[in-house]
């Protein structure tokens, strides 16, 4: 099996199997698949983890809430052992030879995996994003480290602890998943306090906001971070309501260090601190990145990660300054989604999608955000260590390549209606893989 060298994606290396064997989808221009498979894009959402050394610990960074402590749930097909396009990830990434990824198949599989690791050693990142096509990847962690460092890989650290500064308890004791989510929250806002020299949160709000708050976002937009990500749909609701600043000072002054507050006590300063941050990353010039689709977990609430929740935030006219990314493309409520890329500082990517969804059925969603608003519209795979056999280099292979399949069948049924042109169908592509992202963030032309 061909291993890849060069600058040659591993999509493009599919192209030619695909070709040969049982030929590229009859929805999907084959001029249009391979141009668009030579782009090196800018992955706007992903995890990718630290290669750690003999005796180091785990790199548990690559997550504010980890997924992997869960109640077991009902998993999309596209996340099982052997999902579609899976082994043939193993195969091109790293010369595997097996014809499934079970017992001893798949220590096979990961001994030469760790073997590619083991000789790339810090490099070992950015040699997988040569392989999955992608110039540069946004990397969702709380901390970044050696082999995940600009200009290949750019920060976006979390902000939902910053909202939590309560006694989280009577939250936790919802169910399961938000009691390990919760758990880990105020361990991360601990690490935040800590770094600028406080051990317990301040016993005032406007403290709160100018010795732990500011700082924070300051000190990780000083380390190159783009953007803040909120998880917020795994904790509570979207819908954040604007509130006055004494009803905030109320709240806080009512529980901070008295015991826990009631979800309804509790919601309102939440919801001002969470505008606040916003605020903060515009006038920092950060965009704001959130978790809108169906999450992980039995748990998840689905209707609360609706992103027409998130109208009254992009309707705000204080927070016009702050730029919105709406992450994995809002899945299931695609169209919702859409209608809100009006908003001047909305915008939305597509990761996560490659694994619930066939590219077929993205490129139906996609093929819509283009025809209105195509100048907000992101590439991204959600690359994430899902299992032992869908690490975060496989399923961002996985991810980029249908990905890249769905924006052609996208364009080419827009090309063959008429709606665009051949040219047209190139700069979209374009626009969606790298230029829209290198606008909103700045970035350079890195090839």
């Amino acid at each position: 099996m061909l291993v890849l060298t060069g600058r040659l994606t591993a999509f493009a290396a599919l192209l030619v199997l695909a070709g040969c064997a049982r030929g590229l989808s009859p929805l999907a221009d084959p001029d249009l698949a391979a141009e668009i498979a030579r782009i090196r894009a800018i992955d706007n959402h992903a995890h990718p983890v630290r290669v750690v050394s003999a005796g180091e610990q785990p790199d548990r960074d690559f997550d504010a809430l980890p997924v992997d402590n869960m109640e077991p749930q009902s998993d999309p097909v596209g996340l099982w052992p052997d999902a579609p396009g899976l082994l043939d990830a193993w195969r091109q990434l790293y010369g595997f030879t097996g014809n499934d990824l079970t017992g001893d198949r798949l220590k096979d599989a990961q001994a030469l995996k760790d073997r590619v690791a083991r000789q790339k050693g810090d490099r070992y990142p950015e040699w997988v994003l040569d392989r999955i096509g992608v110039a540069v990847m946004l990397a969702n962690r709380v901390t970044m480290g050696p082999g995940i460092e600009p200009p290949r890989f750019r920060w976006v650290p979390y902000a939902d602890a910053l909202i939590f500064p309560l006694d989280n308890s009577n939250l936790a004791a919802e169910n399961s998943d938000r009691k390990s989510f919760f758990a880990l929250e105020d361990f991360l806002r601990q690490r935040y306090l800590e770094a600028v020299g406080l051990k317990t949160v301040p016993p005032t709000l406007a403290e709160y906001l100018s010795r732990v708050v500011t700082p924070t976002l300051e000190r990780q937009h000083n380390g190159g971070a783009l953007a803040e990500k909120f998880e917020a749909a795994y904790l509570r609701s979207l819908d954040f309501d604007k509130v006055d600043r004494a009803t905030a000072d109320r709240s806080y002054a009512q529980f901070v260090g008295r015991g826990a507050a009631g979800a309804a006590e509790y919601k309102p300063l939440q919801d001002f601190l969470f505008r606040y941050i916003a605020a903060e990353c515009g006038r920092l010039g950060m965009a704001v990145h959130i978790h809108t689709m169906a999450g992980a977990g039995g748990y998840f609430h689905v209707a609360g990660a609706n992103p027409l929740l998130l109208e009254s935030v992009l309707n705000d006219p204080d927070l016009r300054k702050t730029n919105f990314v709406m992450l994995h493309g809002g899945w299931p409520f695609t169209r919702e989604i859409g209608a809100l890329l009006t908003k001047p500082n909305a915008y939305l990517d597509f990761s996560a999608q490659a694994f619930v969804t066939s590219a077929a059925s993205m490129a139906t969603w996609i093929r819509e955000w283009l025809e209105a608003v195509p100048e907000k519209v992101m590439f991204a795979t959600d690359a994430y260590p899902y299992s032992p056999e869908m690490g975060w280099e496989e399923s961002g292979w996985v991810a980029a390549n249908r990905n890249r399949l769905a924006l052609t069948i996208a364009l080419t049924g827009m090309l063959h209606d008429g709606e665009i042109t051949r040219t047209r169908a190139s700069e979209l592509a374009r626009m969606v893989l790298r230029e829209n992202a290198r606008k909103l963030y700045g970035l350079p032309d890195i090839q």
